[in-house]
């Protein structure tokens, strides 16, 4: 970007301001509080791996990055959320290609360690290839590993053999510390060689904890926090911590534990999920202020929101959407929530922002915690298939226009103003005299109004029911300034010899855009719909948006050493514009659908991409540049008046993407533990008399809890040898499970019933354990004396998530009790869960059944003596059965095609199928309860090009016919582009 003498002077003061502050330097180093004002000026470079030492400090208003203010716009994913690495670059570029200059990222405990002392950083669980990834996208990262994080995953992140430990979680419990200091040590490790300050990463902030409030008050919490912070600096990470504030309670501001010394080297944050319904709060300079108010609860560091809606997740059954899924969150939360909720928290001075979900991906194998189902779409931004939806317009718009005008980092309020019919937010950057505007409407019909600015100008504005715009006047556009605008500005930069600005809309707008221009200039309109006058020193542009596509105007011969190229797009045009940086300048494309990478080298601009239909190209890159490469290939192209190089030719569209119909079904039924002559000698035996889980042990009789016995995820089993049991009429069987949680009993090889955990209503949604009786009667046949075998299946489901801070992730999972009726036999218990976890797959992919434990699952097993069957299937059986297939993919080279696969059958069918792709356990489908039908199944572990092996282990109820039904492969969407997938380690037999 070009800049004027005012600009330059603004730099060089921050610059040297930047040297002097050096606020991350480590334990001791100088407070990271400006010492005095840092005035605007341009934002801080794209971060990447440069070698060189950086500084991070804050003030009030923003984050300082080497002395120059950073608005942090960041996104919310999750690496232990995607099993395919290829495709975390994927993701991070859409994200950094949209918008977002920064990613926020959960490590889970539970997902690298499988024991205690074990810890697995390697294959899909690669931190370190993450982290560089990040970087080499130009990314920040927030960095959040806990050690609790609840992220709706099982047990909130703590891993399974820590319900099995003594200790109190989430205090200063010193056995828990321990593992703790373990944890981190690990995690730290490699964080320390992806750090900001030390130019080898872009690791900026650092999470201890997660929405911590409990002990706040208490001195055993109050250590915890102080053992967390010193654990960390000890560990060597050096840049600002923080901690998620639950619902704005002022919890862990600032001075509120020990820091061993340092200040002004810890950030407030607290985050929001407000509903659509509901008017956007004011957690900001508007609000009510004080601990309570969000920001300012901590009124020298910048308001910082380290969570913020991004839409929300679903519970088993739908509750929240209606049974319509996370494509009713993502209607309900959509680019018109955006504006209003997003502009609303930029009003109010929050200039650290993380949306929470931009990418959810999916909770696979026994990952999600009882609240949600595999599907963690969220009503995400990009969807779960990696799909690019409408919602990322306005953070793609915002993103850039935060990256690119730094008016936006130091704002105050300013005088009120009114815009009849609206909620009206006035700030402005005392530096620069740019004034900004947020006008809301809350209600559900078109606002036609009229604002008066603080020039005394009026604006006639229109704003959509239940949406919001951005509005400024008085910015320094380089040489030039904007009187005012009723559109957005989008994006300022340089590019070929001349200053680019960007304004945007909604499609149907007028876009009205006032330059001062205190002599006549030479305007020339680069699209018919364009208009303009010059009258008193005025130079007054307008355009239809969405009227022909992208509209410009150029501005010359004004006084001015640089043109000005003016462009006016709707949400779909803006989508279109892709800014980017190089070595050699600025650059700005526009027409593909999406735009990864761009270099200049000799004369050449190479370009990497996405496209789904015929798309334009045309670029403004700096001089010199004369060619232009797109993905590899040369592109014919013509110069125009505007100063770019377009395409003669449309760049070609995606290629068709055939799916094969998924046939050549064999099946094989399971449960061999319900006979009574199963040899469960090797199983352990149910001996114990106490435990560490927060449920109580019953008198008199063994623990029968998974965990004590090393089974933490998935299913398990359990056999009891009776004796002395004649006139035996029923059992009783009490178990504890998460959400859905299910038992399946039989005597002596026949089934006795089937007992499931009810469906969750708005009212029991979040109950995290799930605890209950079955009841089954004894048949008079098996009433008789001598050896029975009670053999009992039980679907665990997840573990608490422990967000109250009460050890409830420990509560017992599986059978808590057994009671007899008729008569008082002998029991001796031995039960079976998950075997040793899977090396590559991890301790979340398996669980207890015999086929997991058997390899069933897995490509390569020999199954050409399983019974060959066409689908779809109704048969009546109680327990689990088996169907395979193998299929294989012929996805077009260069193409990126997310599949997904769709089952559907009767809703009355009580049945469940775990879903395992070459091995991997990629989800469970409940048939009668939903709402999920669509499982992604993830390029790299799918063999776009190559063979699969597809299983399903279905677990029935005797009640009721089960499937599975129709079961087909899905198209969720393909690009012509992507990035190289390398295939995903999937071991096989």
């Amino acid at each position: 970007m070009a800049l004027s003498r005012r600009s330059f002077s603004a730099l060089t003061g921050t610059a040297a301001l930047g040297l002097a502050l050096g606020g991350s330097g480590g334990p001791g180093a100088s407070s990271a509080y400006a010492a005095r004002e840092v005035p605007t000026g341009p934002p801080p470079p794209a971060p990447g791996p440069d070698g060189r030492r950086h500084t991070i400090a804050f003030d009030h208003y923003s984050l300082l990055v080497d002395g120059r203010r950073l608005v942090l716009w960041s996104g919310e994913t999750h690496p232990f959320r995607l099993p395919s690495p290829s495709l975390w670059r994927d993701v991070l570029e859409k994200m950094r290609a949209h918008g977002y200059n920064a990613v926020s990222v959960y490590v889970a405990w539970n997902y690298h360690s499988p024991a205690p002392g074990q810890y697995d950083f390697t294959g899909v669980r690669d931190l370190d290839l993450f982290l560089r990834t990040a970087a080499e996208t130009g990314l920040y990262v927030i960095l959040r590993p806990g050690p609790y994080i609840n992220a709706e995953v099982d047990g909130g992140g703590f891993p399974g053999w820590l319900t099995a430990t003594e200790g109190v979680a989430r205090t200063d419990d010193p056995t828990y510390l321990k593992h703790v200091d373990e944890w981190l040590g690990r995690v730290n490790a490699i964080a320390a060689r992806h750090l900001f300050t030390r130019g080898r990463g872009t690791v900026l902030l650092y999470q201890i904890e997660n929405e911590y409030d409990a002990h706040v008050d208490e001195p055993t919490g109050r250590a915890y926090m102080s053992h967390l912070y010193e654990k960390v600096r000890a560990d060597g990470v050096d840049v600002p911590l923080f901690h998620n504030d639950k619902g704005r309670n002022g919890y862990w501001t600032p001075g509120s534990f020990d820091t061993g010394g340092e200040q002004g080297r810890w950030l407030y944050g607290f985050d929001g999920y407000p509903s659509p319904s509901h008017v956007p709060p004011d957690w900001g300079m508007f609000g009510s202020g004080g601990r309570t108010g969000g920001a300012t609860a901590s009124p020298r560091t910048p308001g910082f929101v380290p969570e913020f809606g991004g839409g929300w997740f679903d519970p088993w059954g739908g509750a929240f959407f209606q049974g319509k899924g996370y494509a009713e969150a993502r209607r309900t939360r959509d680019a018109a929530y955006e504006r209003r909720f997003y502009l609303t928290n930029l009003a109010n001075g929050i200039t650290a922002h993380n949306v929470y979900m931009t990418f959810g991906g999916t909770s696979w194998g026994w990952l999600p915690a009882p609240v949600v189902y595999t599907s963690y779409d969220y009503g995400a931004a990009i969807d779960e298939g990696r799909q690019l939806t409408g919602k990322l317009a306005p953070m793609h718009q915002l993103g850039h226009m935060l990256r690119t005008l730094p008016d936006f980092a130091k704002l105050d309020r300013a005088a009120d103003v009114r815009a009849a019919g609206l909620t009206a937010y006035h700030v402005t950057n005392r530096d620069t005299g740019t004034h900004v505007y947020v006008l809301r409407n809350d209600g559900a019909d078109k606002v036609a109004t009229t604002l008066r600015t603080a020039d005394g100008d009026d604006l006639p504005v229109e704003v959509a029911g239940h949406d919001a715009r951005l509005l400024v006047t008085g910015l320094r556009l380089g040489e030039r300034r904007l009187r005012s605008a009723t559109a957005q500005p989008m994006l300022f930069t340089a590019a070929g010899g001349q200053d680019i600005v960007v304004f945007c809309g909604r499609r149907g707008d007028m876009a009205r855009v006032v330059l001062e221009c205190p002599g006549e200039p030479l305007v020339t309109r680069l699209s018919q719909q364009a208009a303009d006058v010059w009258a008193d020193g005025l130079l007054r542009l307008t355009a239809p948006l969405g009227a022909g596509g992208l509209i410009g105007s150029r501005v010359q011969d004004d006084g001015a050493d640089r043109p000005l190229l003016v462009l006016f797009a709707d949400d779909a045009a803006s989508l279109r514009l892709w800014p980017r940086d190089t070595g050699a300048g600025p650059v700005l494309v526009h027409g593909p659908e999406l735009v990864r990478t761009a270099a200049v080298r000799g004369g050449t601009l190479h370009l990497t991409g996405d496209t789904v239909a015929p798309a334009a190209l045309e670029v403004w890159g700096p001089a010199g540049v004369h060619a232009v490469t797109w993905n590899g290939g040369a592109v014919r192209t013509v110069a125009t008046g505007s100063g770019s190089l377009r395409a003669v030719a449309p760049l070609p569209g995606v290629p068709e993407v055939t799916l094969p119909v998924l046939d050549g079904w064999r099946t094989r039924t399971e449960n061999p533990e319900a006979a009574p002559g199963f040899d469960d000698a090797a199983w352990p035996v149910a001996d114990r008399t106490a435990s560490h889980s927060t449920t109580p042990v019953p008198e008199g009789q063994p623990v029968l809890f998974a965990d004590d016995y090393g089974f933490h995820y998935g299913d398990v089993w359990y056999r009891a040898t009776l004796t002395e049991a004649a006139g035996l009429t029923s059992v009783s069987l009490s178990y504890s499970t998460g959400t859905l949680g299910l038992l399946m009993a039989w005597l002596d090889g026949e089934p006795l019933g089937t007992h499931r955990m009810p469906v969750p209503d708005n009212s029991t949604l979040r109950k995290g354990t799930w605890t209950d009786t079955a009841a089954f009667a004894v048949p008079k046949r098996l009433r008789k004396g001598g050896r029975h075998v009670l053999s009992v299946l039980v679907r665990r489901m997840a573990h608490d998530q422990d967000g109250g801070s009460r050890d409830t992730h420990k509560a017992a999972r599986g059978l808590t009790a057994a009671a007899f009726a008729g008569a008082a036999p002998k029991a001796v218990w031995r039960l079976q869960g998950a075997g040793a976890p899977d090396p590559v797959r991890g301790p979340l992919n398996n669980g207890g059944l015999y086929g997991e434990r058997a390899g069933w699952h897995l490509p390569g097993f020999p199954d050409r003596d399983w019974k060959p069957v066409v689908l779809p299937r109704a048969e009546r059986r109680q327990g689990v059965t088996w169907y395979r297939t193998t299929f294989r993919l012929a996805v077009p080279a260069g193409v990126d095609a997310s599949v997904g696969l769709t089952l559907q059958d009767d809703p009355h069918r009580a049945y469940r199928a775990q879903i395992f792709l070459n091995g991997w356990n990629l989800g469970q489908y409940v048939n009668d309860v939903g709402p999920q039908h669509t499982f992604v199944l993830p390029d790299g572990i799918l063999h776009g090009r190559g063979a699969n092996t597809l299983a399903l282990a279905v677990l029935s109820e005797a009640g009721t016919p089960s499937g599975p039904g129709r079961v087909e492969l899905t198209l969720l969407g393909s690009a012509a582009g992507g990035v190289p997938v390398a295939a995903v380690s999937s071991p096989g037999r």
